[in-house]
Parts: C-alpha cells; sequence; structure tokens
C-alpha cells in the first residue's frame, strides 16, 4: 500500500518556534523519559484518540468524511494548525489502498491560551479533525477498504508538554454509502465547529511603526460573538501576543493589532466570531481605514469626540430621555430659584450623566481587553439586565403616570431644605439615571464616534465617552447657566401633573421596546418572565401608591417586598439560540429543506432557492439589490414562483451538504428550478432585478 503524507501544520513556524520545539521535547524526554515510551505502546496518552468514518460502507466513486477525535484529559490541550508562539502542529501520515485519496485535514475553531505573556493557539476540550477520502471509481462493493493513520502530537499544560505518537486505524468495507443516523448526528456536531467561508475578500495594510489593520466584509447587523479574535493560518503575519482591538465601520470589521515579522501580501486566517465558530478570511494587502493601533490619532480622535457630543445632545429628545430631562429642566423653574442653585443643579446633573457615561466606557473596555467583542450598549447583551432595565422604565413610567411617589430620605430632605448644596445629590442621581437608562437608545453620529473609541487607545476611548455625557448634559446645563433660558420655563401650576401624565407614555413605549429587546434574546419564555416580574412590580407599586394616598406609615413596604420578589426573574432568565433571518419576506419565501424543495417541484412549480448567512456581506447586497425589490416580486408572483431560503448562518450542516453537493464551498448560492427541468441552474453570485426578473419569462432550462 502506497504512502500518503499530510502535513497539519501548513506553514513552517519561525525560529521563535523551533527554539521552543527542541527545548519541549528535550525536556520532555529527559524529565518523562517512562511516560514518553509508554506513547508507543497505547498506554498512558493525555488525548485519546479515535479513527471515525462517517460511512463504514462508501460507494465506489463517491467521497466519506473520516474524523481523528480527539479527547484531552483534564488540564492537557491540543494544537491547532498554526499552533501560535509555541507548540507543535498535529502531523499525519496516512496509509491508503491504491487509488485511494484524502484531503487536507480541516480544523475546528481553536481556543486562545496564553501564558507568561505567550499566546498559544489550543484545543483544551474534545475536539475533531476532519477530512475526505475519496473511494476509487473501480472499487468493486464487498472489498475491504483499509485506513490506518500515523500521528505526531504535541500535547501540554500550562507547566509541561509530552510529545505523543499514534497509529489509527479503521476497516471499512465498500457498499452502498449508507450513513446511520446516530453517526450523521455525530459528524454534523463536529461539522458545526469547522469554520464557515466568508466568501468575500478582505484587505490588510501595514504602518511604518509596525501597526497592522485588516478590513474584513461583515454586514452590520451580523451579531458578533463574545470572544471574537483573528487567527493567522501561517507564521510571521501578526503579532501573536499582541491585542486586537476589533471595531466596526459600517458593513466591515477592523482589526487593529501588530503586525509579524513577514506578512507577505496575502495570509489567511479565521475570524472567530462565537464560543465554536469562525470563519475562514483571505486578506490581500491594500487600501484599509486609517487606524490607531499603535499610536494616537489626534484627528480622529477630535472628529469622533465632536460625534459623540453631538450624538449625545440628540439623545435627549429620544422617548428614553426626554421625560427625565424635562422634568428636571422644570423643576428648574420653581419661585425664588437662585442663581447658584440652579448651577449648583446643573453641574450635580452633568457630573452624575458623565461619569457614568465614563464608567460604562470603562468597562466595556475593559471587556474587549480581556477578549470580548462588545460594544456600547453591551449589557443588553445579557437578557437579565434587560429585564432589570425594563423592570427599572416601568417603574418611572408609573411614577410620572402618578400612581405612586417615591419619598425622599431624610438626609436627603435636609440637604435640599437651604445651603449652596441644595438638591446637588437628587440631581446628581437623576443623571446617572438619565445616562443608564439612555443605553437602549442610539441616535445619529453615535455609530462612527463609538465605534471610532473602540480602535483609539484607552485614554482616547474614554474621552470619546466622556463626550457623549458633556453631549446628554448639555440642555441641562445651558438652563443652569443661562438665566434667559430660565425665564422661557413655565412657571409651576397644576398644569404640570398634566405634563408629567403626557411624559409616561414615551417611558412606556421605552418598556414596550425592552420587551421586544428581551423576547430577542430570550424567546417567548423570556419575555413572559420579564413582563410578569414588571407586572408583580407594577402590583406593588400600586398598592404602595393607595397607602401613600391615605397616610399610611411605611406606605412604600409592598412595593420594596415584591420588588425583591420580582428579582427572582432575573435568574431564570436565559439566552436562547434563534435565527432571525427574515430575508425574502416580501416574495413569500418559506425555509428551505429538500423534502419542501421536491413538494414544490412535484406541482409543477417554478422554484427559486437561495442560500444566505448573517455574516455573508455579498448575501446582503444581493438581498436588498436585487431579490427584496419590486420588479422581482411582480414577475414572479405573475408567474406563481415559489421562493426557499436557507439560512447558514449557523453552519447547519444539512445545508451545508446540499451546498457541497452544487461545487459550492459556502454562500451566497443561488439556484432556479424550471418546470420539468431534472436538474437546477446555478446563478452568479451577483444578481440584478432583471436576472431574476428574466428567469420566468424565459422559461430557462439546463444547468450550468
Amino acid at each position: 500500500m502506497p504512502l500518503s503524507s499530510i502535513d497539519g501544520a501548513g506553514t513552517s513556524g519561525g525560529l521563535t518556534i523551533l527554539r521552543f520545539a527542541i527545548v519541549t521535547l528535550l525536556a520532555a524526554l529527559l524529565l518523562f523519559p517512562g511516560r514518553a515510551e509508554a506513547q508507543l505502546d497505547g498506554s498512558g496518552r493525555h488525548i485519546a484518540m479515535a479513527l471515525v468514518a462517517e460511512s463504514d460502507a462508501p460507494a465506489p466513486g463517491n467521497e466519506v468524511t473520516i474524523a481523528i477525535a480527539a479527547r484531552p484529559q483534564p488540564g492537557w490541550h491540543g494544537y491547532w494548525r498554526n499552533p501560535g508562539e509555541a507548540g507543535i502542529a498535529p502531523r499525519a501520515a496516512w496509509t491508503l489502498p491504491e487509488g485511494a485519496s484524502v484531503g487536507d485535514l480541516q480544523y475546528p475553531v481553536p481556543q486562545t491560551l496564553t501564558i507568561s505573556g505567550i499566546m498559544n493557539y489550543v484545543y483544551e476540550g474534545p475536539f475533531a479533525l476532519l477530512t475526505r477520502l475519496s473511494v476509487p471509481k473501480d472499487a468493486k462493493p464487498g472489498t475491504a477498504l483499509p485506513i490506518s493513520v500515523k500521528l505526531d502530537y504535541l500535547v501540554c499544560t500550562n507547566e509541561i508538554c509530552v510529545p505523543e505518537k499514534t497509529e489509527l486505524s479503521a476497516r471499512l468495507t465498500v457498499g452502498d454509502g449508507a450513513i446511520s443516523p446516530e453517526r450523521r448526528a455525530r459528524f454534523d456536531r463536529w461539522r458545526r465547529a469547522l469554520p464557515k467561508p466568508l466568501g468575500s475578500q478582505a484587505a490588510f495594510a501595514t504602518d511604518s511603526d509596525g501597526a497592522l489593520r485588516i478590513a474584513i466584509p461583515f454586514p452590520a447587523d451580523a451579531a458578533l460573538g463574545d470572544a471574537a479574535w483573528f487567527f493567522p493560518f501561517k507564521s510571521g503575519a501578526i503579532d501573536y501576543a499582541a491585542p486586537q482591538r476589533i471595531g466596526r465601520d459600517g458593513d466591515r470589521l477592523l482589526i487593529a493589532t501588530k503586525a509579524g515579522e513577514a506578512p507577505g501580501n496575502a495570509f489567511g486566517g479565521v475570524l472567530k466570531t462565537g464560543d465554536a465558530t469562525g470563519l475562514i478570511v483571505t486578506a490581500k494587502r491594500g487600501a484599509v481605514p486609517a487606524g490607531p493601533a499603535n499610536g494616537f490619532d489626534w484627528a480622529l480622535l477630535l472628529t469622533a469626540l465632536g460625534g459623540a457630543i453631538l450624538g449625545g445632545l440628540i439623545l435627549n429628545i429620544m422617548p428614553c430621555v426626554f421625560p427625565i430631562l424635562s422634568l428636571k429642566a422644570l423643576g428648574l423653574a420653581r419661585a425664588g430659584e437662585t442663581e447658584a442653585h440652579a448651577r449648583g443643579e446643573a453641574l450635580a446633573y452633568s457630573a452624575g450623566v458623565v461619569l457614568t457615561c465614563v464608567a460604562l466606557g470603562g468597562v466595556l473596555l475593559g471587556l474587549r481587553a480581556g477578549g470580548a467583542a462588545a460594544g456600547w450598549a453591551f449589557q443588553l447583551q445579557n437578557p437579565a439586565i434587560i429585564a432589570f432595565l425594563l423592570m427599572l422604565v416601568t417603574a418611572i413610567a408609573l411614577n410620572l403616570a402618578g400612581l405612586f411617589e417615591i419619598a425622599m430620605p431624610a438626609f436627603v430632605g435636609r440637604m435640599a431644605s437651604g445651603g449652596a448644596d441644595s438638591g446637588k445629590a437628587g440631581a446628581f442621581a437623576t443623571g446617572a439615571l438619565a445616562a443608564f437608562i439612555a443605553t437602549p437608545c442610539t441616535g445619529p453620529f453615535m455609530g462612527a464616534a463609538l465605534g471610532a473609541a473602540l480602535v483609539l487607545p484607552w485614554y482616547g476611548a474614554l474621552a470619546i465617552f466622556a463626550g457623549l455625557g458633556v453631549g446628554l448634559a448639555l440642555p441641562f446645563l445651558a438652563i443652569g447657566f443661562i438665566p434667559a433660558l430660565r425665564r422661557r420655563l413655565p412657571k409651576p401650576g397644576a398644569w404640570m401633573a398634566t405634563a408629567r401624565h403626557i411624559l409616561s407614555v414615551p417611558m412606556f413605549v421605552t418598556a414596550l421596546a425592552l420587551s421586544w429587546i428581551l423576547g430577542r434574546q430570550a424567546g417567548a419564555d423570556g419575555m413572559a418572565a420579564g413582563l410578569g416580574a414588571a407586572l408583580l412590580l407594577a402590583l406593588g407599586l400600586w398598592w404602595s401608591g393607595t397607602r401613600q394616598q391615605r397616610g399610611k406609615a411605611g406606605a412604600m413596604i409592598p412595593a420594596l417586598i415584591l420588588g425583591v420578589v420580582a428579582l427572582g426573574a432575573l435568574f431564570v432568565i436565559r439566552p436562547v439560540a434563534t435565527s432571525h433571518t427574515t430575508e425574502g419576506a416580501s416574495l413569500g419565501a418559506q425555509p428551505f429543506s429538500e423534502a419542501k424543495l421536491a413538494e414544490l417541484r412535484g406541482q409543477g412549480r417554478p422554484v427559486f432557492a437561495f442560500f444566505t448567512a448573517d455574516w455573508c456581506l455579498t448575501c446582503k447586497v444581493n438581498e436588498k439589490a436585487a431579490i427584496e425589490t419590486q420588479t422581482v416580486a411582480k414577475a414572479f408572483a405573475d408567474h406563481d414562483v415559489a421562493v426557499l431560503v436557507g439560512d447558514w448562518t449557523d453552519g447547519d450542516p444539512e445545508l451545508g451538504r446540499f451546498i457541497e453537493a452544487h461545487n459550492r464551498a459556502g454562500v451566497p448560492l443561488y439556484l432556479w428550478y424550471a418546470p420539468g427541468d431534472p436538474r437546477p441552474r446555478v446563478l452568479p453570485q451577483l444578481l440584478t432585478p432583471a436576472i431574476l426578473a428574466g428567469l420566468p419569462e424565459a422559461g430557462v432550462r439546463g444547468a450550468d
């Protein structure tokens, strides 16, 4: 039997990796001689491995997926195809029957592991390396098809490394290619962990100071996980241990980091977009927006700061902020208000706003420094915090509606009774509340400004968050320092009660928006739990309000008790995985399945099937510019065209197999099924309304 060699490393490492590998191997052999020898006889391995075929009876001329299933012992880890600054990638040598062949090993998305400042790309839990075995066309059914592979790999803890070897084998028999449901499900789980091809070209640029910027096409509304990271395939492309700052610039991601010794003119890698999901990216040297990866860009800072101030100013008219600002502003119209008091309250309110914005920005930067790809309103990624905001906004709305009053603590009352500090504590708290409540809202100019903050150094980023707070505080600050503005405010009177009731309406609208966000994050059950908690709190506030009207002592006790009970809902609300794909809704699109496709074709209807993903920019452009247009909708309706959409966002293996069957590695894929034609026509990856509208009218036949 001939010997086929597959090098899992892909590319050679640098001198640093070579030195580390030599030292590691010598240390392992010297310190653990008995253990190293034990690897050869199959005992004591720290990564248990098995060779598994998806079908034990592959058909002649077909391919069958082969997996090297690995399970490290607790505390140990194996390495990705590019191990990082240290380690050794697995090396595989295959022994196959005459005429058979295997492809390159496919690796799942790895994890980062930093030890003493050295970055490693590893697997700390079970993983599987996949490849495709091609069966000879002339193989006879019933013929034995033995395969084996010799593996050399390194396994480590945080303190020691041990080189291991193993030889795995499997005996297949040429047959009909049948796959058991259990085996199919197992391989589908492994396929989901593989990165998916992005399908769009990325670009990178380097600066004289060693900064590296990568621009990756990625739709602005596509979700990005909390641990986004770029893993290069080859050594020398990037500085492994350098931090990666990831921000959005419209329909692309900008990664700011440090270049390696030899980035060359092109390199590939994997962009991790979730806990176990990723995209295969190919980047070529080209134009990338300037970013301060390793320096300070004053022009960018000043531009972003202006946008942040303007964006914060506009936030004041949003439903979640306007009622609070209005009531606080009207409070300054009290009869007998002094200049010193007005200015003191304005400064205290502004301090509360700015410090809260800076604190939220600091937490955001801390999360990103820890590897999370968080953005503004990052707390809204947590359904429990959304539910808390829902309860808080509901309480504010009911307070404005006059259901209850918040009793002022005695020490605050004494502070407000006179002196230069009169009312400052309440103004500061109101400003902090306004800034916190503002996080669900976004306004013009904010996106670009806060996106710039995420690629600036931390001190520049905090300045932008402070600028957002300044913009948010500006109206009240102006009222406090400009007497002419205060004189234009209406004088206190009975009308203020009506105004309060009217201002409760936008707060109720904000509560409705938060419940919708909660439903998107936690599903129907989570939304029901959040609304139930808000209802329970409202019941407690109503009860307390009736006690207040009767002048009873401890009126707020029922609200406090039921509020604490309602907070228990925060511990049961969990995020759920949902698909938000709405592509093709204007065409009456249905979810794709092979059974549904067969049913529609059996009815003799023409079918347009398209396959998309939230992270596929080309897909989104085609959907907006061509598919979801009135021209196409009319043409399809006139000819009774059925539309099927396959959402490959989560890497659905069933859709993946269907896509591969049409000689495509990923999305977009567009198929036109003409009535009576046994095979579909594969359409171009860039569509126009004319192409689609002309399909049913031309009665297209044939396949590419």
